[in-house]
C-alpha cells in the first residue's frame, strides 16, 4: 500500500484513481473544478480544490509525506512541466507524469519527473496487436522486446503435454500461465495437457509469436 497525491483528475486520473483505491492505496485528489472530484470521494481519503501551478497550494499538501505523485494533467503541457518541477522542488520522493508527445516527456523527464507514461500510445498499441491478429486475446509489452501474448494453442497441440512438445526448445516461448472460465494456472508442470478450451500465456518475441499465427 502506497500513499500517493494525484493532481489533475480527467477521464485518465480518475479511471486511475479507481483502480489505485482498489489496490488499497491511500490517495489525495486534487484538481481545480470541484465537480471531478465528488464522484471520487468514496475512493480516497481526502480531496481538495486548488491550482497546484500555485506553490503555496503544493507547499499546503504535505508533498514530501507522499509516497509517490502522479501528475495526470493532458491539456495543459505548461502545468504539467511547471507542477512537476515544484513536486520535485518540495521533496517529493517519485513524480510520475502524463504526456501525450515524446517531446513532453524529454522536457518533463528534465524537469523533475522520474518516469513518464503514454497512457493513450500505450492503450492505442496494446489494442492494435490484439486488433490484428484473431490469434491473440491479449497482450503486454515488456522490456527487450519480449511481451506476453494470450493465445490460443494450435490444433497439432491439443492432447499433447508441454513435455512432449519440447515447447520452449520449438517455439522460442515460454509458458507462464493457463486461462480457463475466468481462472489462470501459473507455470503449469510439464506434463500439462493441451485442451482447446484453454488460452495459454506466453513469454516471447514478435517474430516468434508471428510464426505461430502464420501457421494457423
Amino acid at each position: 500500500m502506497k500513499s500517493i497525491l494525484m493532481i489533475g483528475m480527467g477521464h485518465f486520473g480518475s479511471h486511475l484513481c479507481m483502480n489505485l483505491s482498489e489496490l488499497g492505496n491511500e490517495l489525495m485528489i486534487v484538481d481545480e473544478c470541484e465537480e471531478k472530484l465528488e464522484d471520487l470521494l468514496p475512493f480516497v481519503t481526502s480531496a481538495k480544490i486548488g491550482n497546484c501551478t500555485n506553490s503555496k497550494v503544493l507547499e499546503s499538501l504535505g508533498i514530501s509525506n507522499f509516497d509517490l505523485c502522479i501528475v495526470c494533467i493532458g491539456t495543459n503541457f505548461q502545468n504539467s512541466l511547471e507542477i512537476t518541477s515544484l513536486l520535485k522542488d518540495l521533496g517529493a520522493k517519485r513524480v510520475v507524469s502524463k504526456a501525450n508527445r515524446d517531446i513532453h516527456a524529454k522536457f518533463l523527464l528534465k524537469n523533475g519527473a522520474d518516469e513518464v507514461i503514454f497512457p493513450d500510445r500505450d492503450i492505442a498499441e496494446k489494442v492494435a496487436v490484439r486488433l490484428s491478429a484473431d490469434e491473440i486475446f491479449d497482450y503486454t509489452s515488456l522490456a527487450d522486446g519480449y511481451s506476453i501474448y494470450e493465445i490460443a494453442p494450435l490444433a497439432e497441440w491439443i492432447g499433447k503435454s508441454i513435455l512432449d512438445l519440447n515447447f520452449r526448445a520449438r517455439y522460442h516461448m515460454t509458458i507462464i500461465g493457463i486461462k480457463q472460465n475466468g481462472h489462470t494456472q501459473i507455470l503449469p508442470p510439464t506434463d500439462f495437457i493441451f485442451n482447446p478450451e484453454e488460452h495459454l500465456m506466453v513469454i516471447c518475441r514478435q517474430k516468434d509469436i508471428d510464426r505461430i499465427i502464420h501457421r494457423k
